[in-house]
């Protein structure tokens, strides 16, 4: 050891986590989390722990359900054009759509935020995307962690993960145990990947094309960094009005492991799906990643939604009703196949 390292004193800040911005941030972003709560939360950001007083008047059984899940390398996209502010639009998103196929009501969100480096209008950025979607959904930030981890992350980069907790009645729970042979499987269309495949997609685009973020894409009509930024959808308030007044056996959101890797999940052990692949409008995305990089048609299918990220399974009688009330709503929907007799499996056609 050296003279002048005797006589140096380390601190957190030189050895690389500097508390004071922490605090600052959290500071700038509770008028962002305030803005999503209702009377139902009563702890404000800061807290140990974020208290939410749940109105029970509508349940009669109620029951719980939770979620956790983050926007995988979709990260690396923002990292590459700086911009944050979507991601945390598609995380809230996402979790929400997770519990909203069992008919779930999202009540509240937290999220973790870990940073090699803390930037503080970065952090903004994200919890301002959060946020929004948040409000969109009457979903309150009740609270979340933010840690600066410097030996951890890669300067620039950071992860965030959601954790969504909601409430359905016990006897309004959609899980999949009605779905029969002959029900009809309705397709509504996602806005691009959404939060699936990214891996495959930035090597396609940057590896393989040779593309920088900012790179302008005819057939996409923007850049491809804007094209595979664009938001998750949230399909909450569309289902939350059907549920009202439809039944519906099954849904199932269209993250990874496409179509065939999330129908099957909840479809009965004797019955299959089959799925038209033409009976949809293609989203431009998809084709020109295709194209680009010559992926395989199982593997394009099994990394992407290819254009659906939301599914219905409806009794047959049922299915034009629904659609018409789909279409009322402002929203596409597609009749993308059937339920067959079968082995739990999901064919595409």
């Amino acid at each position: 050891m050296t003279e002048n390292n005797k006589n140096s004193k380390i601190t957190y800040a030189a050895s690389g986590v500097d508390v004071k911005a922490g605090e600052d941030a959290v500071n700038r972003i509770k008028s962002l989390a305030a803005s999503t709560f209702n009377a139902q939360v009563l702890t404000g950001l800061g807290s140990f722990g974020g208290f939410f007083k749940p109105e029970l008047a509508d349940y009669k059984e109620p029951v719980l359900l939770s979620s956790t899940d983050s926007v995988g390398t979709k990260l690396k996209v923002a990292f590459m054009t700086d911009k944050h502010t979507t991601i945390g639009q598609c995380l809230v998103n996402h979790c929400i759509n997770d519990i909203l196929v069992h008919g779930a009501k999202s009540m509240f969100f937290l999220d973790y935020i870990g940073v090699g480096k803390l930037k503080q209008d970065t952090i903004a950025d994200i919890v301002e995307g959060v946020t929004i979607a948040c409000k969109e959904n009457e979903t309150a930030l009740v609270g979340g962690e933010m840690a600066e981890l410097p030996d951890f992350y890669a300067p620039g980069e950071y992860d965030l993960v959601g954790f969504v907790v909601g409430m359905v009645d016990k006897d309004k729970i959609v899980n999949g145990s009605t779905i029969k042979e002959g029900d009809v499987c309705l397709g509504l269309p996602s806005t691009g990947l959404h939060t699936n495949g990214y891996t495959l997609a930035r090597k396609v685009a940057f590896d393989i094309g040779g593309l920088k973020p900012d790179t302008y894409v005819e057939e996409l009509g923007t850049t491809i960094g804007d094209a595979l930024l664009a938001v998750h959808k949230c399909y909450a308030p569309l289902i939350h009005n059907l549920l009202d007044s439809h039944t519906i056996n099954g849904m199932a959101h269209i993250t990874g492991g496409g179509i065939p890797g999330n129908l099957k999940r909840i479809l009965p052990e004797n019955l299959s799906a089959e799925i038209n692949k033409s009976s949809w409008d293609a989203v431009p995305i998809f084709d020109y990643l295709k194209i680009l990089g010559d992926i395989d048609l199982v593997d394009i299918y099994s990394a992407f939604n290819m254009g659906i990220g939301y599914i219905l399974v409806v009794d047959e009688k049922d299915a034009d009703a629904i659609s018409a009330s789909i279409r009322q709503f402002g929203e596409k929907v597609y009749r993308i196949g059937f339920i067959t007799k079968g082995d739990g499996t999901v064919k595409l056609v």
